[in-house]
């Protein structure tokens, strides 16, 4: 049996797994076998921290040299305890998304630290455009609103910090992209400069529907567009790891940001479903179909995935919504407040009371994303009593998961996506039954958590398998069965407890700083 070599590039650490391809007979509607299937199991897996540093207040950069030693050592590591590179077929890329990387194209040597997506350098440069008009343009084109979480204004600053960048850029002799380009370029020895399709609608500079970049719009972000990789698709073989590094050459095949990895790792790839992956923050990403849906919501119009570029391939398109605060505001309850010991508690405190007392906390630590979208909003709490105590607390920090998910449902719903048939969840929040059941209720859908939770890690590696034709469809079918928590609560309390949150958003948005002042 063969192996995919996954490389899952995160914003704090470098993981590399590698999974093996299981056959398995598809059938054809009649029970007529239709080509080959492949069920994918990790083996082996290694992971390796990395640096954060904040130069600044509101900067956040990674060394991008580190990230590829780091990856090196972990794929390495990985083909090690794997029993060696023989039966590796292709290797398979996911990665944080938006971070922007500037380098030598002669040396390979980066030219300045890289700009992760959480930085907001750029944030004057963004509220210009948007002034002076062209925030409608951009959506259009690409889907995104203008903001510095996108990689063009970090591309820009990039080349106006490096000495000389702009002219050498301009002759071919600096490159830009983002993590997946990066590491494409360094495992191909840099022969190949390029980037997957999910990545490049991340920029701001590529066309949602023609798959291209935009002349006028890297005009627009003052972005050579020579100095951009090519765009390439999901699961096609892009280039050749150069022999050197593992022993042989292994086909890079597969390739995809970290949040659309994950939905096809829990194989949603059809209009109507959706993953939401619980960390710090939450991202949902739903699956609209074969055309981009534009927002009126301010969700994210984005590209799903898209197997090949041109006409050749299946293309999915999706809607994304940001939850800035998920996991955080336990952490807060443990850390900050103190009112845990250790995140695990709050399942059973939480259960511990018949309801929530009127109490809601509104986590607006670092502001409200989508789709209210209220940056200077601040985490606040309403409705406390005399017989408020901790556990109150507790449960209005988990309860505020299922509201501000039901938010981006509403959205997805007033945006005409297809109506949601199940909601597959990720991340380490899923591990709390007492969350879960409460986003089934409130968001009246059949919540599903898989028991294998590396979601990113093996939606690029079912790309990779599927590049070189180990397995004809992307179609995951799990070993072991899902956790599946479904809708019990009345409908009249639902409603209740909703506008008791919407009251509860209301004062979190009037008391933010700017509107106090």
């Amino acid at each position: 049996m063969s192996l995919i070599l996954a490389i899952d590039q995160g914003t704090t650490s470098s993981r590399a797994i590698a999974f093996e391809v299981t056959p398995r007979a598809a059938r054809s509607a009649v029970g007529e076998p239709t080509g080959r299937g492949g069920d994918l199991h990790p083996l082996s897996v290694s992971q390796i921290e990395l640096a954060q540093h904040f130069p600044r207040s509101g900067w956040v950069e990674h060394d991008a040299a580190e990230i590829w030693t780091a990856t090196l050592q972990t794929c390495r590591e990985v083909v090690r305890q794997a029993g060696g590179i023989g039966r590796f077929a292709a290797i398979g890329i996911t990665n944080q998304r938006e971070t922007s990387v500037i380098w030598d194209a002669a040396t390979g040597e980066p030219l300045h630290r890289a700009i992760v997506w959480q930085d907001r350098r750029t944030a004057d440069v963004t509220a210009r455009l948007a002034a002076a008009g062209h925030e409608a343009t951009v959506q259009r084109a690409t889907g995104l609103i203008l903001d510095p979480y996108f990689s063009a204004t970090k591309f820009a600053w990039l080349l106006d910090a490096v000495p000389g960048a702009r002219e050498r850029a301009a002759r071919g002799e600096v490159l830009l992209g983002t993590i997946d380009a990066w590491l494409i370029w360094k495992l191909t020895g840099g022969r190949v400069h390029a980037t997957d399709a999910t990545n490049a609608a991340r920029t701001s500079l590529m066309d949602l529907k023609t798959l291209e970049w935009r002349e006028d719009l890297c005009a627009l972000f003052d972005v050579p567009i020579q100095a951009l990789p090519r765009i390439v698709g999901c699961a096609e073989v892009i280039g050749e790891s150069e022999p050197s590094l593992f022993g042989r050459a292994l086909p890079v095949a597969g390739s995809a940001g970290d949040q659309q990895a994950a939905l096809v790792g829990h194989g949603a790839l059809n209009p109507g479903d959706a993953k939401i992956t619980y960390g710090t923050g939450a991202f949902l990403v739903a699956n609209v179909g074969a055309e981009p849906v534009a927002s009126t919501r301010r969700l994210l119009g984005t590209l799903g995935f898209a197997t090949r570029t041109g006409t050749q391939g299946r293309t999915a398109y999706a809607l994304e919504g940001s939850i800035f605060s998920a996991g955080s505001a336990i952490q807060w309850l443990r850390d900050g407040a103190r009112m845990i010991s250790e995140s695990r508690q709050s399942e059973a405190m939480a259960q511990g009371l018949p309801d929530n007392g009127g109490v809601y906390l509104v986590p607006g630590f670092t502001g409200l994303g989508a789709p209210w979208w209220e940056p200077e909003a601040r985490g606040t709490v309403v409705g406390l009593t005399r017989d408020s105590g901790p556990a109150h607390f507790v449960r209005a920090a988990l309860e505020a998961l299922a509201y501000q998910t039901r938010d981006l449902l509403d959205a997805l719903a007033d945006d005409g996506a297809p109506p949601l048939t199940t909601l597959k969840v990720d991340g380490g929040v899923t591990a709390n039954s007492f969350a879960m059941q409460f986003v089934a209720d409130i968001c009246q859908v059949a919540v599903e958590r898989p028991a294998f939770q590396e979601m990113t890690a093996l939606g690029a590696a079912r790309l990779a398998a599927f590049g070189v034709g180990l397995i004809d469809d992307l179609e995951h079918r799990p070993a072991e069965a899902p956790a599946v928590w479904t809708p019990r609560m009345d409908a009249r309390e639902r409603e209740r407890l909703l506008s008791g949150w919407r009251r509860a958003v209301k004062a979190a948005i009037i008391a933010a700083p700017e509107r106090a002042s």
